[in-house]
């Protein structure tokens, strides 16, 4: 069987075209720590220091900057260093934050039921967000919470 051309070369093509990763994406955009242990490092390299050690999976963290395998994100207490890009995650992840519990609502709504009060530093699988509410997952549980009580919620 013979074939063109111009249909070897779109196979071509296609056979090389790679998919946009996640690392692709550019800054600043949200990502979430991958694994149990991650290390926030001084620098882009892992001859650089240590600086944190996240133990927390789908922690929020902003990426500011790109570099070789490498990004510069930011923590919610607003530290900033180097994380190896294989460790961090596009799934979105929430972080509660402020002052006393946060309320998660069956529907997003403030008067809707009462699931639970979140305590702050409880993180979770971040859902879409509408009218200050994003549904928010902890461990199979699932309702909303008010966007501002979430650190990864809205534009990064």
């Amino acid at each position: 069987m013979l074939v063109s051309p111009r249909v070897l070369a779109t196979l071509l093509c296609l056979a090389l075209a790679v998919p946009a990763s996640a690392d692709d994406s550019k800054p600043p955009y949200w990502a979430s720590v991958r694994s149990e242990a991650v290390n926030m490092r001084v620098g882009p390299g892992e001859d650089y220091r240590i600086q944190w050690v996240y133990h927390r999976r789908l922690l929020p963290l902003k990426v500011l900057r790109t570099r070789e395998g490498w990004r510069l994100v930011e923590d919610p207490d607003g530290a900033r260093g180097w994380v190896l890009s294989r460790m961090l995650s596009r799934e979105r992840g929430g972080l509660v934050i402020g002052q006393g519990l946060a309320d998660m609502r069956e529907k997003a709504d403030a008067g809707s039921r009462l699931l639970w009060r979140l305590e702050p530093g409880v993180t979770g699988k971040l859902g879409d967000c509408s009218d200050g509410w994003c549904k928010f997952q902890i461990e199979g549980r699932a309702g909303y919470a008010p966007q501002h009580r979430l650190w990864g919620a809205g534009a990064p």
